[in-house]
């Protein structure tokens, strides 16, 4: 296992000796950290501290399970290698139906490189990743982005949103599908408002990076992983999707009529220039 200090770029040593508090509501909002590296828990949390977020600690999976359900965080910042139960679980039975914390945004933390454990923490509902060795102060900028757009995407007042069968409601944060409701993560519930919003319309994917992450810059494959998830929810059949299509060398285009006759296989230009779906 890497020290502590291979863990961080740049400023990391700012934040060491920071002692941290649960106790008392930050002005910013409430953070969950989860990590079993004593110092590395220390030096996130001191950083979310002195930005202005109360902030609680866990150092396994069925203590941070416990403590957002005792602390109800606005955001949980959840390390993907975890003893006994690993972050991916975690993730999974947060976003699971019954555990009262559904909506709940999570930034997952990796010591991986590999863009496999990346995707999984996305499919598995994660709203954005960070991958070690990092600056806590990109952590923290990362944790307002989230939580910025988790406040935005609640206006003051505004009409329903409904095409395909689908209706969103931005106020009340709920979506249905013929009556049914969704179960979406924080970032898919965007992400679908925004296609119902631009029905018809061809979205890039630096434009929906842009949108709907409010991010200028970044990895888009977190775009192609979200979009994939939310045709999962959302398609009568993901692989052949008939509502989100993928339009060849530009980016998506929500179709308000989906009813089109059934393929009988995927066709090229249903694949993205990565090469996924």
């Amino acid at each position: 296992m890497a020290s502590s200090n291979e863990w961080f770029t740049g400023d990391a040593g700012a934040g060491a000796g920071t002692s941290v508090s649960g106790g008392t509501a930050g002005a910013a909002g409430r953070v969950l950290v989860v990590d079993d590296d004593p110092t590395v828990s220390e030096i996130v949390a001191g950083y979310l501290e002195r930005a202005g977020f109360a902030v609680h600690r866990a150092d396994d999976g069925p203590s941070a399970l416990e403590a957002a359900t005792r602390h109800r965080p606005d955001l949980v910042v959840l390390d993907l290698m975890l003893p006994g139960m690993d972050g991916l679980e975690v993730c999974r039975r947060l976003r699971a139906h019954g555990a009262g914390t559904p909506h709940l945004p999570v930034v997952m933390l990796t010591a991986r490189g590999d863009e496999e454990d990346r995707f999984l923490g996305l499919e598995v509902g994660a709203d954005d990743y960070v991958t070690k060795p990092f600056s806590p102060r990109e952590l923290v900028l990362r944790v307002r982005s989230v939580l910025r757009r988790a406040s935005a995407a609640v206006p003051a007042g505004g009409p329903l949103l409904s095409a395909a069968g689908l209706t969103v409601d931005p106020v009340a944060r709920r979506a249905t599908r013929d009556g049914i409701e969704l179960a979406l993560t924080l970032r898919e519930f965007d992400l679908l408002a925004y296609f119902l919003r631009h029905v018809g319309q061809v979205c890039e994917r630096e434009r929906l990076m842009r949108e709907v992450w409010g991010w200028d810059f970044g990895d888009l494959s977190t775009v192609t992983v979200h979009v994939r998830r939310l045709r999962s929810k959302i398609e009568k059949d993901p692989a052949d999707p008939q509502v989100i299509r993928t339009v060849w060398g530009a980016g998506y285009r929500f179709d308000a009529v989906p009813d089109a006759p059934a393929r009988t296989a995927t066709p090229a230009a249903a694949r993205t220039e990565d090469g996924r779906v």
